[in-house]
């Protein structure tokens, strides 16, 4: 299991424009003709899959994520031909294979990355694609600092103190291997730095940064936690995203 929690998916799919402008980029390494079946590896509340829809007229797009608030968001959202369902991407079985699979901002959040590279193989088309962007090495480093730093200090350090989180920010050089032992060839990955400062700096920190945490704190303590974090960060707040990209193929 992916040890995934379920989402505030209204207020994501206001302050996600972030994690839209990095998807825009990636479906722009996605080759499509029009009519194919895409698998959408962690759709969120679906904005982002609008626009691969978007990309194929007569194709169809087959949309999972961890999150069942998550889920029905991008049910209202999605054509009515969408294949929409919950699953942690570690458990995913698909009863269709997928001519090619998209992916952002999804995979950091994944402990068990060699299961899930064998899935998404799995999961594709012989000479099937996939396109991928995730946080990678170095990814919000500063701002994870501050969050150590408050989750150590009274009345926190009981409940997540020492606690490290659920990312998992791998790099090209380990991920290139995975892929590799998953039976994917053509395999590329690279870093990208891509600060930013969000628009709703912090309902965003809140929402996308904050919620593992907020999840392991009693809800009493929760708006606090988040008002000391917010106190400490640099202002205006920049964000030091690190991208982690990754295309490959299954081979025919």
């Amino acid at each position: 299991m992916s040890g995934a929690r379920d989402w505030d998916a209204a207020t994501y799919d206001r302050v996600s424009t972030p994690q839209v402008r990095w998807a825009q980029e990636v479906l722009d390494r996605l080759p499509l003709k029009g009519d194919e079946t895409v698998l959408d590896a962690g759709c969120g509340s679906g904005r982002v899959t609008q626009l691969l829809e978007e990309r194929l007229p007569d194709g169809k797009v087959i949309a999972v994520d961890a999150s069942p608030s998550m889920v029905e968001k991008a049910r209202e959202t999605l054509r009515p031909n969408a294949e929409v369902f919950v699953s942690d991407l570690v458990d995913l079985d698909l009863h269709e294979a997928a001519d090619a699979v998209f992916s952002n901002a999804v995979f950091h959040w994944i402990p068990d990355h060699d299961t899930l590279f064998k899935r998404l193989f799995e999961a594709l088309k012989p000479g099937g694609r996939l396109v991928v962007q995730c946080g990678g090495a170095g990814n919000i480093e500063r701002f994870h600092n501050v969050v150590k730093e408050v989750a150590q200090e009274p009345p926190f350090a009981e409940h997540i103190g020492g606690w490290e989180g659920p990312w998992n920010y791998a790099g090209p050089a380990e991920t290139g291997a995975r892929l590799s032992a998953a039976g994917f060839t053509d395999a590329q990955c690279w870093l990208q730095e891509w600060p930013v400062e969000p628009d709703e700096p912090e309902e965003f920190i809140r929402t996308v940064c904050l919620g593992h945490h907020l999840e392991r704190l009693p809800e009493g303590l929760r708006p606090l936690y988040v008002e000391r974090v917010w106190e400490r960060v640099p202002k205006p707040l920049t964000l030091d995203y690190v991208r982690l990209n990754i295309d490959a193929r299954r081979p025919e």
